[in-house]
C-alpha cells in the first residue's frame, strides 16, 4: 500500500469513527494537483499536513511540492538558479495569508532565503511569506531544531504514560540529518542512551551508547556517521532491528514493513520520519503490543515553530529561544492530551487517536464556515 492509499484509508476510517454524513467526507479529500517529485507521495504528504497543523492546532491548511532533483549533485550556484525559478513559477500561487512554504528534504535556511528574496521582486518584501529563514532574515530561533525538539516532547510524554523517563531507554535512530541528529543530541543531554543511528554513508551501534557529541562532529567534517571510532559498524538494514526501547525512524518513508515489522525489539516507536510504517506493519505491531507515536503528532514541531515564526514576522517582533521552545513544549503536550481523549471516546490507538482528533478539527470548521454542502 503506497503512502496516498494508506493516508486515505486512515481519513476513512476516522471519519467513521466521528460518523461523519459521505458528503462532508467527500468535501474534506481535497484533490490536489498533480506534482512530478512523486504524485503520490506529494499527495499523500500534502494531506497529511492538514491533519498535522489540526492536531498541532495551528491555523494552517496543507499543501506540499517540490523539484524533482538530487540536490547533493548540483552546485551551488544552480540550486540558487533552480530555486529562483521555482519561485518565479509559483509567486502568484504563495503568499503570506495564502500559502506560506517552509523547509523540507534537501532544503535549508537558504533555500528559503531564496524563496523570500525572488518573491519580494514581485510582491515586495514580505518576510513572512516562507519559514525556515536565516535567523537574520526574519528566521525564528530555535526553528533548525524544532522538529528533533518536538520529537523529543513528544516522547517524554507518551514515556510519561507508562512510568518511564527519557534517561532508562535505549534508543535506535534511523537518519542523522536535521531532526535525527537534533533527537540524538536531545536524547543524549537528558541521560538516554543512544545505541544506534544510521545515515546516507551507513550505520553503527555501541551498546554502551555513543557519544553523540563526538559523532556530531565527526558527521560534519567527515560528511557522515561513517568511520565513527566510538563505534562498530552495521549493516543499515539491521538498524530497524536493533535491541532497544525506543525506535526513531528520523529520515523516509515506508522503512517499516511487512517483511520486517515482526522482527522489531522497540517497545515503542516514534514517528519522526513522514509515513515511515506501512498499515501492515501497523497490524504486526499493535498484535506484538509497540506502542507507535503516529507522524502527524511526532514531527509537529517542526511546523509549530514555523507557525511561530510566521506570528513573528506578521507583529514584527522576534521571541527569544526559551520562549520558541517553552511555547513548543506546551504545544507538544496539549497536542498529546487531545489526542489521548480522543483515544478514550473512541476506544482506538494513538494513530487512529490523532487522525481523528485532526480530522474531527477540520470537520469542525468545514461546517462552521458552510462549506460542507
Amino acid at each position: 500500500m503506497n503512502a496516498l492509499a494508506a493516508t486515505n484509508r486512515n481519513f476513512k476510517l476516522a471519519s467513521r469513527l466521528l460518523g461523519l454524513d459521505s458528503k462532508l467526507e467527500k468535501s474534506l479529500l481535497i484533490p490536489f494537483r498533480e506534482i512530478k517529485v512523486d504524485p503520490d507521495e506529494v499527495n499523500a504528504l500534502a494531506q497529511l499536513m492538514t491533519w498535522k497543523s489540526a492536531v498541532a492546532n495551528i491555523p494552517y491548511g496543507g499543501a506540499k511540492g517540490g523539484i524533482g532533483c538530487d540536490p547533493r549533485e548540483l552546485s551551488i550556484s544552480e540550486l540558487e538558479r533552480l530555486t529562483r525559478v521555482f519561485t518565479q513559477k509559483i509567486h502568484d500561487l504563495i503568499g503570506v495569508n495564502t500559502d506560506v512554504p517552509a523547509p523540507d528534504m534537501g532544503t535549508n535556511p537558504q533555500t528559503m532565503a531564496w524563496i523570500l528574496d525572488e518573491y519580494s521582486k514581485f510582491h515586495g518584501y514580505s518576510p513572512a511569506v516562507v519559514t525556515g529563514k536565516p535567523v537574520d532574515l526574519g528566521g525564528s530561533l530555535g526553528r533548525d531544531a524544532a522538529t528533533g525538539r518536538g520529537a523529543l516532547f513528544a516522547t517524554e510524554a507518551l514515556l510519561a504514560e507508562y512510568g518511564k523517563k527519557i534517561s532508562d531507554q535505549k534508543f535506535v535512530i534511523q537518519g542523522f540529518g536535521n531532526v535525527g541528529s537534533w533527537a540524538a543530541q536531545f536524547i543524549h543531554e537528558i541521560g538516554g542512551k543512544v545505541v544506534a543511528v544510521s545515515d546516507i554513508s551507513g550505520a553503527i551501534k555501541n551498546r554502551n551508547g555513543l557519544d553523540v557529541p563526538r559523532l556530531l562532529k565527526h558527521a560534519v567534517e567527515n560528511k557522515g556517521i561513517k568511520g565513527f571510532d566510538g563505534a562498530e559498524p552495521l549493516d543499515p538494514k539491521a538498524l530497524l532491528l536493533e535491541d532497544c526501547d525506543v525506535l526513531i525512524p528520523a529520515a523516509l518513508g515506508g522503512v517499516i514493513n511487512r517483511e520486517n515489522a515482526g522482527e522489531i525489539k522497540a517497545n515503542f516507536i516514534i514517528e519522526a520520519a513522514n509515513h515511515p510504517t506501512d498499515p501492515e506493519a501497523d497490524e504486526i505491531l499493535a498484535k506484538k503490543g509497540v506502542v507507535i507515536l503516529p507522524d502527524i503528532y511526532a514531527n509537529s514541531g517542526g511546523v509549530t515553530v514555523s507557525y511561530f515564526e510566521w506570528v513573528q514576522n506578521i507583529q514584527g517582533f522576534m521571541w527569544d529561544e526559551q520562549k520558541v521552545n517553552c511555547e513548543l513544549k506546551n504545544y507538544m503536550i496539549k497536542g498529546f492530551q487531545s489526542i489521548k481523549e480522543m483515544c478514550k471516546t473512541h476506544n482506538c490507538d494513538l494513530r487512529m487517536g490523532a487522525f481523528t482528533l485532526g480530522v474531527n478539527r477540520v470537520a469542525r470548521a468545514t461546517v462552521l464556515r458552510g462549506w460542507e454542502a
